[in-house]
C-alpha cells in the first residue's frame, strides 16, 4: 500500500490506537545511550541524546525522566510529505488543553500524550475521523 498524503483520507483512516507501556524521555548529554537501554525512539540534539523508553525500564535503571506518557499511534501509513495532518491532530487536542508529542516514523505518524489525559486524547483523535451526522448538525443550529 503507498503512503496517503490526501487529508481527508488521512484523518478519516487514521485509526488511532493506544497502547499499553507508559513512555518517558530521557536525555543524555554525553550522546550516549547507556548499556541496557531500548528505546522506542531516538533523537540527536546539540544538547545531547533523547530517548523515549518504557517507564518500567527507566526507572529499573535508575535514569532521570521527564513526561510519563502514553502512546496513540496513528494506523495509517502516512506520507512523510503530507501537509497538514499532525497539525490538524495537534491543534485538536491543543483545543481540549491536551499537551502532546508528535513522532512521525516511516510508516505512521505517533503521538505521545500525558498519561491522565489518554482515553480523552483518544477520543479527540476517535472523532476527527467521524465526519458531525446531520442530526448533531441540526442540534447545533438551535
Amino acid at each position: 500500500m503507498s503512503p496517503e498524503r490526501n487529508l481527508a483520507v488521512l484523518l478519516r483512516d487514521m485509526a488511532p490506537t493506544l497502547t499499553s507501556p507508559r513512555y518517558v524521555f530521557c536525555a543524555f548529554s554525553d550522546h550516549r545511550l547507556p548499556d541496557g537501554v531500548e528505546a522506542i525512539c531516538l533523537f540527536r540534539e546539540a544538547e545531547g541524546l533523547t530517548a523515549i523508553v518504557e517507564k518500567t525500564l527507566a526507572e529499573a535503571l535508575g535514569l532521570s525522566w521527564s513526561f510519563e506518557s502514553r502512546l496513540i499511534t496513528l494506523e495509517i501509513h502516512s506520507d512523510l510529505a503530507a501537509v497538514g495532518f499532525l497539525a490538524t491532530v495537534c491543534t485538536a487536542l491543543a483545543r481540549v488543553r491536551i499537551p502532546c508529542n508528535a513522532v512521525s516514523a516511516y510508516y505512521h505518524d505517533h503521538i505521545f500524550v500525558p498519561v491522565d489525559q489518554a482515553i480523552q486524547a483518544l477520543e479527540v483523535l476517535r472523532s476527527l475521523a467521524t465526519p458531525p451526522s446531520f442530526t448533531s448538525t441540526l442540534a447545533a443550529d438551535d
